[in-house]
């Protein structure tokens, strides 16, 4: 699969590239334009059965993904699929080694190779308080190796993180981290900064590893926004 990418950091839109009989993952809403000959086919986002039925439950409920994702095939002379984010947003690709797994925020998932699952992973009990989401998406590759592709709101910076080097992360930049990493959910010290100083909970990483950040946070733009909208009438 070779991979193209467009008009990034703001606006990205990514290309793949399909040999004959290959296959993609894709979340609904992602496609923008398909070569001729593409086949779709619609099924649950974490396999069949009973277990991928009730993962691809929770990863709707609680991931921010869609309960199915949409599966492309190339035809005989193989093909391409043009995939861009719902917000203006840049697009990553991230290569799983076999049994490696790959962590994300809830609605970074746009698409994957066909042998990686994606499932959910709670950030603890002090993230239900947080203004971000509770859970984390983990991607893994099964068996083979395999791509998952993801996205930002604004642009992405990667940051490396060392036992010397731990890193302090606002919930609502995190865009994904290496399974070689760990953190901890912490609230901005002093009750004026949490409850005034537009700061909230943070994510403190460290090990070693790689963790990915946005320069913009989708729930700051709803609360800015908020004071816009029509009130309900009474």
């Amino acid at each position: 699969m070779e991979i193209e990418k467009e008009f990034d950091p703001a606006f990205t839109m990514m290309t793949a590239n399909l040999s004959p009989g290959e296959q993609i993952k894709v979340e609904p809403g992602a496609m923008v334009a398909q070569s001729n000959g593409m086949e779709m086919k619609t099924g649950m986002g974490s396999g069949g059965g009973f277990g991928g039925f009730m993962k691809s439950m929770v990863r709707s409920l609680v991931g921010g993904e869609s309960f199915f994702v949409n599966t492309y095939t190339a035809g005989p002379t193989g093909g391409w699929i043009s995939l861009a984010p719902s917000a203006p947003g840049d697009i990553n690709t991230f290569d799983l080694a076999p049994g490696e797994s790959f962590f994300m925020q809830g609605g970074a998932y746009m698409a994957s190779e066909v042998n990686v699952e994606v499932s959910t992973k709670f950030q603890g009990a002090k993230s239900l308080f947080s203004r971000e989401g509770a859970f984390f998406l983990r991607a893994e590759a099964i068996d083979v190796p395999g791509k998952v592709f993801y996205t930002s709101y604004g642009a992405m910076k990667e940051i490396e993180v060392t036992p010397d080097k731990p890193i302090k992360i606002d919930n609502g930049h995190v865009v994904a981290f290496t399974e070689g990493l760990s953190y901890n959910i912490s609230k901005v010290k002093g009750l004026g900064s949490f409850m005034f100083g537009g700061e909230g909970f943070t994510l403190d990483f460290q090990g070693s590893g790689k963790v990915w950040i946005q320069t913009r946070n989708i729930s700051s733009l709803a609360t800015q926004l908020m004071p816009f909208l029509p009130s309900s009438s009474q």
